[in-house]
């Protein structure tokens, strides 16, 4: 009998389980989740969560962090046919009743020592939301707000296979991943299984995955690149590695060397702490593959310094945005030769650089980048205004774009350039300046570590170019900064300010935080 792929994103949890259920499916810390371990847990949470009334297409948000809990708590919600609202495992009381109320949540899985957040959260809440706590109980918090116990759940429900659970198709919605708006409250990306399955199997493939591939993911799980690790892996049958953040750098470096690891995601800020380290070659990295960046566009300079490091690396720098996970990536035999290209459109997925009518400019003019294909989200979560701004109609729906917000520029080859946030253009002089441009000329400075440039308002010209930059080592200053701008850049893209600063902070998801740069203004 011929055995078609799953349509459903739980299901090829289902089909690795069947097919290898004694391999490691996910690794926290000693502990060891088979396939099949993964697979049996998942099931009874589905049918806890379907007794506690969720139905199908409700949501269930999970708010446990990089643990397995929080992968059980994904597939247990497909499985129960529910859309799944993964949370980072330490948002705050505002952000959590934001969450919960817009997506309208019926069920919350969080660990027992975020109980406080969660009892302040419940307090300016009305309406009916069931818990379900992982974990023991906390010391000295006054007890825990009513709720299953995470434990329970998985010795006392009964086995799926005896009790109906919902039917789902594949465009049915499969997650709502909520991420950072303009206008201040996250917006809700509406993902179905068919959006999801078709965007990791595009990655799966120019990545070159394979079930003996071990992939580290410090990423958030809240984050869609930190997700989709996890959802890649049990498609291919590979293992997890799952770290709770990238903070203590010298301790994730240890488990690659432990645990063999081939696959390792990372975003800018990691890449940035690489390279301040002065002992890398103490690690064994001979058993690593791949390294794939996205989040932000590496500087050039950094992947210079990267692939000189770790020259038997494969380097895939890569473009995306939650809206449609990924867009591109840069083929690393490009890498030397293109190093500030973040290549073109992923297999499956289709891009265009157009002008503000929507007309596709010529090589080389900015333009915004428009995206379409079946990885792209159904829209935002309750949103239905800022949903129609994001798209640009075709003469029927799937022939509409996304619209990313993003300046690019293509060159002859078809190849793309990230040159920024549309609303983080820098208007100075007359002029119009991309962060990214004078980002990437700062860094190639030896002593810059990273570099962030915002715009603050200024009387004369508009808008003056402030950069904040961490050095690398002691004895850089403002002066040598603006020297070698001044060498390399136009005169109109010389920042105004330097700021040395120990280190640049940082969002959930490992971005360099702008918007909290911006607070600091002009000092």
């Amino acid at each position: 009998m011929i055995e078609f792929d799953p349509v459903l994103v739980h299901e090829w949890l289902r089909r690795s389980a069947r097919r290898t259920p004694e391999k490691d499916a996910v690794i926290w810390g000693q502990d060891r989740w088979s396939y099949a371990k993964l697979d049996a847990c998942s099931d009874r949470l589905a049918e806890t969560l379907v007794d506690l009334g969720v139905r199908r297409q409700d949501r269930v948000a999970i708010l446990t962090g990089n643990r397995p809990e929080t992968v059980v708590g994904f597939y247990g919600t497909l499985k129960a046919g529910a859309i799944t609202v993964v949370l980072e495992g330490g948002t705050k009381p505002r952000r959590l009743q934001y969450i919960l109320e817009n997506s309208g949540a019926r069920v919350l899985i969080a660990r027992t020592d975020q109980a406080a957040v969660v009892a302040e959260t419940l307090a300016e809440m009305t309406g009916d939301l069931q818990l379900i706590w992982v974990g023991p109980d906390p010391q000295g918090s006054g007890g825990l707000a009513p709720g299953a116990r995470w434990d329970s759940v998985l010795e006392q429900a009964t086995s799926s296979a005896n009790s109906p659970l919902p039917r789902c198709i594949d465009i049915d919605l499969c997650s709502l991943i909520y991420t950072s708006a303009t206008t201040g409250n996250p917006k809700g990306v509406m993902t179905t299984h068919h959006n999801m399955i078709s965007a990791a199997r595009s990655i799966i493939q120019y990545l070159g995955n394979r079930p003996d591939d071990i992939i580290l993911d410090a990423l958030p799980l809240s984050f869609d690149y930190g997700l989709y690790q996890v959802i890649m892996s049990v498609m291919f049958g590979g293992t997890i590695v799952l770290e709770q953040s990238f903070v203590y750098l010298h301790d994730i470096l240890q488990r690659i060397v432990e645990r063999g690891v081939t696959g390792f995601p990372i975003v800018p800020t990691m890449v940035a702490m690489l390279l301040k380290m002065r002992d890398l070659d103490q690690y064994d990295l001979s058993k690593l593959r791949y390294i794939t960046n996205t989040g932000a566009a590496l500087p050039v300079e950094h992947i210079r310094r990267l692939r000189q490091l770790l020259p038997h690396v494969a380097i895939f720098s890569m473009f995306g945005l939650t809206e449609c996970k990924r867009v591109g990536y840069l083929d690393p035999a490009e890498l030397d030769r293109r190093p500030g290209s973040v290549g073109k459109a992923m297999p499956n997925c289709e891009t265009m650089v157009v002008d503000q009518d929507g007309n596709e400019v010529p090589p080389g003019q900015v333009g915004e980048l428009v995206i379409r294909g079946s990885n792209v989200m159904q829209g935002y979560w309750n949103d239905p205004e800022m949903t129609s701004r994001v798209y640009r109609p075709g003469p029927y729906p799937a022939v509409r774009w996304l619209r990313s917000g993003d300046d690019f520029r293509q060159d002859s080859e078809g190849f793309l350039y990230f040159l920024g946030r549309k609303d983080d253009m820098i208007k100075t002089r007359g002029e119009r300046v991309s962060p990214k441009e004078v980002e990437n000329a700062i860094c190639e400075m030896e002593d810059v570590a990273e570099a962030a440039v915002i715009a603050v308002p200024d009387e004369i010209l508009g808008q003056a170019i402030k950069v904040f930059v961490v050095p690398r080592r002691e004895g850089l200053t403002q002066t040598d900064v603006l020297r070698h701008c001044r060498s390399r850049l136009e005169p109109f893209m010389v920042p105004k300010y330097v700021d040395l600063v120990s280190s640049l902070p940082t969002t959930a998801h490992g971005k360099t935080d702008k918007r909290q740069l911006q607070k600091i203004g002009v000092r």
